[in-house]
This record gives C-alpha cells, structure tokens and sequence, in this order.
C-alpha cells in the first residue's frame, strides 16, 4: 500500500509495468518516416508483446505497421552499398567443453571441462559456440553464407551485449570492418582489448586496423565520405576509460577527435553532408547532444577546440536516430517520463515531441518534482545532487527519505527511466529521493569519473554521507526515517555504509551487490575490472593500494557494526556479482540477529527482466520499507 497520502492518482508498480517501451529503428530510405517499435508487459503472462509502427518526421498521428513494413521501410546496414551482399550472425562450435564432446560415447554426461576463465559471462556458461559475421551474395535464398572468421575461438558481435553496432560494410562494399576481442580464455577475461579487424572480401584476408590500442575499440562507422571513425578507450584493463572519437583520413592517418575535450563519448552520429559529428555525452547529471565541426582546421589537426553542446536542460537525449533536414530525431528521456521521439531543429534551438506512446497515462497522474541541488563535498569539490520530491509536497510536513546509491562504479546518474530504480516511483509512494553524482560520474570531467578506482571505500562514502547529511537540514525531512537503498555498486554501498552509517539509517536495500572484495575477485567473471578497480589480486600482499581494497574498504570487515535492518536481493544468474555475495550478507546479517530478508530470483542475471518478477521486486522493495521505515 502506498503511503502517499494525496487522494490525486500516482504511479505504482503495477502502473510502471503498464507503460510501453519504445525503441527507435530508424528514419525510412525517403527521409520522410521515422519507423520505431513499443513493447508492452503483459504481466499475466509473463512475457512482453512488441507493435511496430511509422510516423512522419514532420509530426503526426502514429500508424500500426507489420513488423516486415519496418525492416522494409529502413535502410538495411546488413547490406552492402552496392546491394550485391548482405551480413548477418549466427553463433558457430568452435570448441570442445561438454563431457560428449571429448567422450562421444559418454552421451549422457553433463560434464563441463575447462582450461582457462572465460567458462562463465553476465549470465551464461560458455557451452563452446562463438558468436560470427557472415556475408552471402544479396536477394537470393541458395546463396552458401561464407564465415569471415572461419574456426576462430572468438566473438563478433561481442557477447554479452554487442549487436549490429559491431560490424559494417566499407564504403566501397570491398571489406567488412568488425568488432572482436580476440583473445581466449583466461586472457580474455583479464582484458578488454578489443580491436577493429577489416576482412577483404577478395583475398579473403583480415588486417587488424587498431593494434597498437591496448583497449576497447568499437562502433565503426564510415563516413559519407568514406571515412572509417569509432569509439576508443586507451587503457587496456580499465572499462570506464574516457570514450574517444578516433577517425581515420584517406591517408590512414588517425585523429582523436575528442581528445582534449573532458568528457567521454557514449555514442555518435555523422550529418548527411559528412561536415558534421554529433554525439552523446553525459554533462552535469544528464545526456545532451554535442557537435564537432569537422570544416574546422584544428579539430582535424587533432585540437578538439570546436565542440559544443547543443542542447541543454534537465532531460537525457539519448539515441541519435538520424537526420530530416534541419531538424535532429532523437529519443529522451526524464526521471518522470519513458522514452519518447523528439525533433530537434538546430536553427530555432527547440524540440518538438513526435511520439506520445505513454501520453496518456502521465496525463492522469500527480507526478513528482525534481530538482537540482549543489553541495560542498569533503575536500572542498563542488556536487550535484538530485533530489526527488512526493507529488503534492507539501514543506511543512515531514516525509521519509531514501539515499540512493548508483552502480557502475564509473556511470553517469543522469535524468534515466528506469522500470526497476525508478525515482518517480520511490517519490510517489511518498519518500524523498536523493540521488548524488558522486565521484565516479561522467559528466563532471574525467579526474572525478576515475576518483572512484581503488578507492571504493573511500571519498565516494564521504560524498554519500554528504549528500544525506545536508539534505537532513531540510525541516520537511524526518531524520529519523532515512535508509539507504541501491544495486551492484550501490549494493557494495549499501553494505559499505550499513558498518559506518554511525546511527543516520533506519533501513538499508542492497540488490546483487559486492559484499566481500576478497570473494568478488575469486568469483566474478570479467577479472579485469576488479584487477583494475581494486588495485591487483587479493594475494599480492606487497601491494598496499590492493590490500586496502581487500581490508579497510571490504564491507565484512564493517558487519560488527551493523545494526539496521537489511533486504538483500539477488539473482541467480547474476555471474558479474555471484550470488555468494548475498549468500555471505544474509548469512552474517541473520547470524548476528538483525532483520533481514533474501529476496532470491533464481532465473534472472544482474537485472531484473521478466514481468512477474519485477512485480514481486517492486512490492517487496516497498513493503520493506513500510516495515523499516
């Protein structure tokens, strides 16, 4: 039951998985259609149905269409510029790992043998396939697809989550350029060195166009004139490294385009005329969209002295989803509000709404507020934090309020929906919401993203305690109902500061959170990101900052100090944050007396993706926090 006391209707978990869930797919070959899909939960059964539809770029009414409509209407990347072949995946056997596979005869054996890590990912066991780009001769059904990555133990498109972003045909429809981290097994999972490799289709070869970068290097794009361009991370080991945009000239030179910009790249886009880069960033607690002007002589000497911001306001614009004139179709997004498509015309600095799959619905709630609010941290840094207030609030009255802790570590806290941490929600069943862009945030320059490695325990806990402490001066905040709520990180958080808190909570939620260091990296599936932000292995008792991962800033160490109640959730398929992690939490919690509940989802992995599920999450995260608070 909702504690919100207005008699106005508010959002509820129910309602948040009513809402359609819309996914841009493009703007049509014309340029006059932009063709996008919405899934809607359907939580009896437990599943999701999707609809497709079409509406003009100018503005207008939405129009169902078959789901073989939207492909039509769209412009295949699959297929090659001169329309004479076409890509597609399909995962191939490269390895022996099943016990049948050693042992023909041992048919009935489940027996899994390995060599090396890389035996697990996100959420699921390496059953020996590997995901391959396949090219065939295009409009003809008895053309034999030829495997560019014949017999190879390696993925593209990348797995977990890498899609058709991961491979593209050159302009010339000569070579295929493709994404693939070719490395195996226990190299694999220390490393993110991922490269660009360009298979020619005539001889048949591959040339490996970025093997001189020892990190993430991914989402090609060719320009309208030719130009190959992608996303780069230098450092190999470090996943939340600054994102640049590389491009390489006719000449094979390569640019950093964004080089001495402070902020890292989420996405991009080239302007039809190929004057132009648009990009998506995160800048001050949202994602805005940014331009490069490529007719400028010191961007292409490398000197990213014109970029600038083109929109602004307190909104995500996330996907940029092509072209129509003047205008820019992108998707947004707001704390109140689910993803919707918007033109944006670069000449009158507006935007115009286009899609209104979820209109209706908002038209009939009290939403919440939400405002900005800056602070000083601990060592003198200037913080943003958002704070999310009850529809109807009223500041005389004195309401519970939630400190949120984000994941990552290193991801921006923007104005993001979210259908499980979703703060118009927590605001509408009557709590406060504080959310702090804590160290570890893009958006606020690259030295306070990167704050946070090997330093888990550390600053970040002070800016957290912070962000409540000052919003505990607020007459309408009751003191004595605070609680801590947050996942992945922010479950590391949670546990963190349920052993320093020093009496501000009442109540704590951590979901697939770390709770101890030590065991995270003995577990955990992609060992470079703790290798990285934990300093080095548990073993390595000469490297003071790792033992301090591993000591001072591991929550175990702090469980004799817990004295608030705690739900801990987790999943089963969860292989990033295994689920001994909250095996070891509930343990200790029970065993010292204090209250506590295991909320177990057996089949879901980091997240939370079946309906009824996220039902059941919902209405046991608040029926917590009417219990505790």
């Amino acid at each position: 039951m909702s504690i919100a006391t207005s008699a106005q209707q508010v959002l509820t978990p129910e309602g948040l998985w009513k809402l359609g869930r819309l996914t841009a797919l493009g703007i049509s070959k014309d340029k006059k259609t932009i063709v996008y899909k919405v899934s809607t939960p359907v939580v009896e059964e437990n599943k999701s149905n999707s609809k497709f539809y079409k509406i003009p770029v100018n503005g207008g009414n939405s129009v169902e269409i078959q789901e073989a409509d939207s492909k039509n209407l769209v412009a295949d990347k699959n297929v090659s510029p001169d329309f004479n072949y076409i890509l597609s995946t399909q995962e191939v056997k490269t390895e022996n790992v099943f016990g049948k596979d050693f042992y023909p005869e041992l048919d009935k054996s489940e027996a899994q043998i390995y060599d090396g890590l890389d035996y697990r990912h996100w959420d699921t066991w390496n059953n020996g396939t590997h995901n391959h780009v396949f090219y065939a001769v295009n409009n003809t059904s008895k053309a034999t697809p030829f495997d560019i990555m014949k017999d190879e133990p390696y993925d593209s498109p990348q797995k977990p989550f890498g899609g058709d972003e991961d491979y593209i045909w050159s302009s010339d429809s000569k070579s295929i350029v493709y994404v693939s981290k070719k490395k195996f097994g226990t190299a694999y999972a220390i490393s993110t060195n991922t490269d660009l490799y360009e298979f020619n289709i005539e001889t048949k070869t591959t040339k490996n166009l970025t093997e001189n970068n020892l990190g993430y290097d991914t989402n090609p794009i060719f320009s309208p004139n030719g130009d190959l361009t992608w996303l780069q991370m230098k450092r190999d080991g470090y996943e939340a490294d600054k994102n640049d945009i590389i491009l390489r000239g006719k000449g094979a030179a390569k640019i950093n385009l964004t080089a001495s910009w402070d902020g890292s790249v989420e996405s991009f886009k080239w302007s039809p005329d190929g004057n132009k880069i648009y990009f998506i960033a995160a800048i001050d607690g949202t994602l805005q969209l940014f331009e490069i002007d490529l007719k400028n002589k010191t961007v292409m000497a490398g000197i990213a002295t014109n970029i600038k911001q083109v929109t602004s306001g307190d909104f995500d614009t996330h996907d940029i989803v092509g072209f129509s004139g003047e205008n820019i179709i992108v998707s947004r997004t707001d704390m109140n509000h689910a993803t919707e498509i918007y033109s944006y015309n670069l000449k009158k600095k507006a935007f115009t709404q286009l899609t209104k799959t979820n209109d209706d619905f908002y038209a009939k709630l009290s939403l919440p507020k939400f405002e900005r609010r800056y602070l000083t941290t601990t060592d003198g840094k200037k913080m943003l934090v958002w704070v999310i207030l009850p529809p109807n609030f009223d500041k005389f009255k004195k309401y519970p309020t939630l400190l949120y802790c984000q994941g990552g570590p290193q991801s921006p806290l923007t104005q993001f929906y979210s259908f499980r941490w979703n703060f118009s929600l927590m605001a509408s069943q009557g709590y406060i919401v504080v959310a702090p862009n804590r160290r570890g945030m893009y958006g606020h320059g690259q030295a306070w993203n990167e704050q946070i490695s090997k330093d888990w325990g550390g600053q970040v806990m002070d800016d957290y305690l912070s962000a409540i402490d000052d919003i505990s001066k607020e007459s309408y905040v009751d003191k004595g109902r605070l609680g801590c709520v947050g996942a992945s990180y922010g479950g590391y958080s949670v546990f963190y500061l349920a052993g320093i808190h020093k009496n501000r909570f009442k109540t704590f939620i951590a979901h697939d959170g770390v709770f101890n260091t030590q065991s995270m990296f003995g577990t955990t599936e992609e060992v470079f990101f703790n290798n990285w932000d934990f300093g080095g292995p548990y073993w390595d008792k000469d490297n003071a900052v790792a033992q301090k991962s591993y000591t001072k800033f591991n929550p175990i160490n702090f469980v004799d100090k817990w004295n608030a109640p705690i739900l801990i959730i987790q999943g089963g398929k969860d292989y990033r944050v295994p689920i001994g992690q909250a095996q070891e939490a509930f343990q200790a919690a029970q065993l010292r007396r204090i209250k506590s509940r295991l909320l177990y989802l057996p089949e879901e992995n980091h997240w939370v993706l079946k309906p009824q599920n996220a039902i059941v999450w919902q209405r046991e995260f608040y029926k917590w926090l009417k219990e505790t608070l």
